[in-house]
């Protein structure tokens, strides 16, 4: 594998859903995702190119179980897009836990891209929105970038960082995910599925070792 600094104008750093909502604490924390900040502020200083991702939700998002009477969250439902797993209401936009976590340090991060912002569709992916069609605008931008490889930190594997992996090599482009950058919810075996569906899909499972200095 090529280091990052040796082609770095054609790598990037796509770091997810590091917000309050999703730490220890958060309306929906994912255990030790506190853990992983450091390692992230580590990483991201051996990239020129970071893309942050921020979960970014209206009120009364379809996603949220508190949207739907007679529902509670990790229930799932049929929307029109397809199944939705319901969530407890999380990072609502402008409040404290849609913020970026305080100790997340990449002042050079040149894009922080918002989604689920639409009231009826979420998203977990940072490229598509989760009725597959809507595009987010990231492939293009990494695009016009001339940026051919993505490497994939942050929260939660299972859901957000996989999607956003997924979709990568669905954009043609080669996807890595640094695995002891993320944690998981490991909702019913959501873990297991999801290492599985992105080694079907060719992305590459590595360790931050594999690219720091």
């Amino acid at each position: 594998m090529s280091h990052p600094s040796q082609l770095a104008s054609r790598l990037a750093l796509l770091v997810i859903d590091v917000q309050n909502d999703f730490i220890p604490g958060g309306q929906l924390a994912v255990p030790e995702g506190d853990l992983i900040v450091p390692l992230i502020n580590h990483l991201g200083g051996q990239f020129k190119q970071v893309i942050i991702a921020q979960d970014w939700h209206p009120a009364g998002h379809a996603s949220f179980a508190s949207s739907h009477p007679q529902r509670k969250p990790y229930d799932v439902i049929q929307l029109p897009y397809g199944e939705q797993t319901l969530w407890p209401e999380h990072c609502v936009r402008g409040t404290h836990g849609a913020e970026l976590h305080a100790d997340l340090d990449l002042p050079h991060a040149q894009l922080i891209i918002r989604k689920g912002c639409n009231p009826d569709i979420d998203s977990y992916s940072a490229f598509l929105e989760a009725d597959r069609t809507t595009a987010t605008g990231l492939a293009g931008y990494l695009k016009e970038r001339g940026i051919d490889t993505v490497y994939v930190v942050g929260l939660a594997l299972d859901f957000c960082v996989m999607f956003t992996a997924l979709d990568a090599r669905t954009a043609g482009l080669n996807a890595f995910v640094v695995l002891d950058a993320c944690r998981a919810i490991d909702l019913d075996g959501s873990l297991a599925a999801a290492v599985e569906r992105m080694q079907v899909a060719g992305v590459g499972l590595i360790q931050s070792t594999q690219i720091l200095d």
